[in-house]
C-alpha cells in the first residue's frame, strides 16, 4: 500500500515538474526570439531599447503616471517587461510625430499598437472601466479586425 502511494506521488511530481519546465521554456523561447536580429540587423529588443532611450527626454511626470495606470492590469511579475515594450511603442509614436513631449494621446495610441490583437477585448474593457477616451484611435482596433 505505501509503495503504491509513493509511486503515484513520484509520478504526480514528475508531471508537475514537466509542466513548470514547459511553461518556463515557452517564455524563455519567446525571449530568445526577441533577441534574434531581423533583416535590418537589429532585434526587436534592440529597437525597443532604441526608442526608450531616444524618447526618454520627452516623458513628463503626467505621461509616466499615465503609463503606470495603463500597465496596472498586467500581473506584477510581467509588469516591468510590459511597461518597457509599451513605453518603447509610445516613444516610437512620439518620435515619428516629432513631438516635443509624450502626451496622453501618444500613450493611448502606443498602448493600442503595443497590445497583441488577442488582448484587444481586455484592452478596451480596461480603457472603458478607467473612463479613458480612446475614440480617436478606434480605427487602429478596427483595422486589426477587432
Amino acid at each position: 500500500m505505501n509503495g503504491d502511494f509513493f509511486m503515484w506521488f513520484i509520478i504526480f511530481w514528475v508531471f508537475i515538474l514537466l509542466f513548470f519546465m514547459s511553461v518556463g521554456g515557452y517564455f524563455m523561447f519567446r525571449k530568445f526570439l526577441k533577441v534574434l536580429p531581423k533583416e535590418d540587423g537589429k532585434s526587436k529588443l534592440d529597437w525597443q531599447n532604441y526608442y526608450v532611450d531616444n524618447s526618454r527626454h520627452l516623458w513628463t511626470d503626467d505621461s509616466k503616471r499615465f503609463l503606470d495606470q495603463l500597465v496596472s492590469p498586467v500581473p506584477t511579475p510581467f509588469r516591468d517587461i510590459a511597461k518597457h515594450s509599451i513605453a518603447a511603442k509610445i516613444g516610437e509614436v512620439a518620435l515619428e510625430e516629432g513631438a516635443s513631449k509624450v502626451t496622453r494621446d501618444h500613450c493611448i495610441k502606443g498602448y493600442i499598437l503595443a497590445t497583441p490583437k488577442r488582448d484587444y477585448k481586455s484592452l478596451t474593457s480596461f480603457l472603458e472601466k478607467q473612463q479613458i477616451d480612446y475614440s480617436s484611435h478606434k480605427h487602429l482596433l478596427e483595422r486589426a479586425g477587432y
